[in-house]
């Protein structure tokens, strides 16, 4: 019998919110997509960006060589399907690999649902086909996080989003990061093919000081903001550390308002002038996060609700941080699982904020203990084996199907 050598993934297509574009995941899917193309077994990468006003894919800083880009689909467009589906065919990739969330295509519900609908759409096409997915629409309050005005639709809107959920799971495996998000599709949806892949860290990055720096101490906030991530709580909290005597202190908020809330950092701005010591850096490019986290005395997570994991956490970890959190149940439960630790507060209460604030910010060997364990948390896996592991599954599926192929 004639042996016949086993098929690899050489040539693997990315869909992705992507830099200098500003949608969600957009910073994930940059270190992502430099883990794979820094891959010894991989000969192309091919990026299928989001069209953005921002202007071209950002280059990588290595193996840019080994990296296509395809601007290949825009938020909010109806069109998405037909475009992405078009560009990956005529790319003649090996297989794909989704970066989701449930509003990666959209904040609109219908080019937003629509686009959710495209890996199903590929695997059916016989291109295998991955999904990394970030959150799970029954976890998400769609109401505070700006999907649905009423309970009413908010209703709709989770059963619209499990029957989406549903149709993600026709991908040939939906990766996750958290292991009870793996559990609960296979007994919520009965799901076969769901597969836990850590978050991986984004850098190698050199053991940081752990602890406060000198100097001013900042506390730092950084996202896409104005949903269910808002700073005004985190803005009042301030306040009310400067009426209790700290005069060393600065409050940055750093990122930009999210697409379902322009002009929303604007309005804090204005509303908090009257604070010289309040600063909005806008966006961040790649370059300058290292130093926005190592500078921070404590990062603070202002939110009212979640989508799951927190790309910003395992950023603020990955640089030694420690972190005031919400104490928010599904929340507490998927970062300890994760090996998180924060200091907890009340959400939407301000003086429960400041006084978590304050445990961090005075206490140096607690602080430098959080920011340890975050550490830890955080660069435990690198990212680089996190990709060893979809390529993997990958040559596993496009085995699967030249086998398949080869019976008929």
């Amino acid at each position: 019998m004639t042996s016949i050598t086993p098929l690899v993934p050489r040539r693997i297509g990315v869909v992705t919110a992507f830099p200098p574009g500003r949608n969600s995941l957009n910073e994930f899917g940059y270190h992502f997509v430099h883990h794979l193309a820094a891959n010894e077994g991989i000969d192309r990468v091919v990026v299928f960006a989001d069209e953005t006003e921002a202007g071209a894919p950002k280059v990588l800083a290595e193996n840019a060589d080994k990296v296509e880009n395809v601007i290949s689909w825009r938020f909010n467009d109806v069109m998405n399907p037909v475009r992405l589906v078009r560009a990956i065919k005529k790319s003649r990739v090996d297989a794909v690999i989704f970066n989701l969330q449930f509003a990666t295509f959209g904040d609109e519900r219908i080019p937003g649902g629509l686009g959710l609908l495209i890996p199903a759409m590929l695997a059916k096409a016989g291109v295998p086909t991955a999904v990394v997915l970030h959150n799970l629409a029954d976890n998400v309050d769609m109401q505070d996080a700006g999907f649905a005005d009423s309970k009413v639709m908010a209703k709709l809107m989770t059963t619209a989003g499990r029957a989406l959920t549903r149709a993600i799971l026709q991908a040939d495996y939906v990766a996750l990061t958290i292991p009870r998000y793996v559990e609960y599709l296979r007994s919520s949806y009965g799901a076969t093919n769901t597969i836990l892949a850590p978050h991986g860290s984004f850098e190698e990055i050199s053991e940081p000081s752990f602890g406060i720096p000198e100097g001013t101490r900042k506390i730092l906030a950084f996202g896409k903001w104005g949903t269910y991530k808002t700073v005004d709580v985190l803005v009042e909290a301030f306040r009310q550390l400067i009426d209790r005597g700290y005069d060393d202190l600065e409050l940055v908020i750093a990122g930009t308002d999210s697409p379902n809330s322009p002009g929303y950092l604007a309005g804090v701005a204005a509303s908090c002038e009257d604070l010289a010591n309040v600063t909005f850096t806008g966006y961040v490019e790649e370059e300058e996060v290292a130093d926005l986290f190592s500078g921070s005395a404590v990062t603070a997570f202002p939110y009212t609700s979640t989508t799951g994991s927190s790309g910003v956490l395992h950023q603020a970890g990955s640089y030694g941080r420690s972190a005031v959190l919400p104490a928010i149940g599904d929340f507490v439960e998927v970062i300890e699982e994760e090996g998180f630790v924060g200091q907890y507060f009340e959400p939407g209460d301000a003086t429960s904020l400041a006084d978590s604030l304050t445990k961090l910010l005075d206490d140096q060997n607690l602080n430098a203990e959080h920011g340890q364990r975050n550490y830890l948390a955080a660069t435990g896996i690198p990212m680089a084996e996190v990709i060893d592991w979809h390529l993997i599954h990958l040559a596993d599926l496009i085995n699967q199907r030249a086998q398949e192929n080869r019976s008929f």
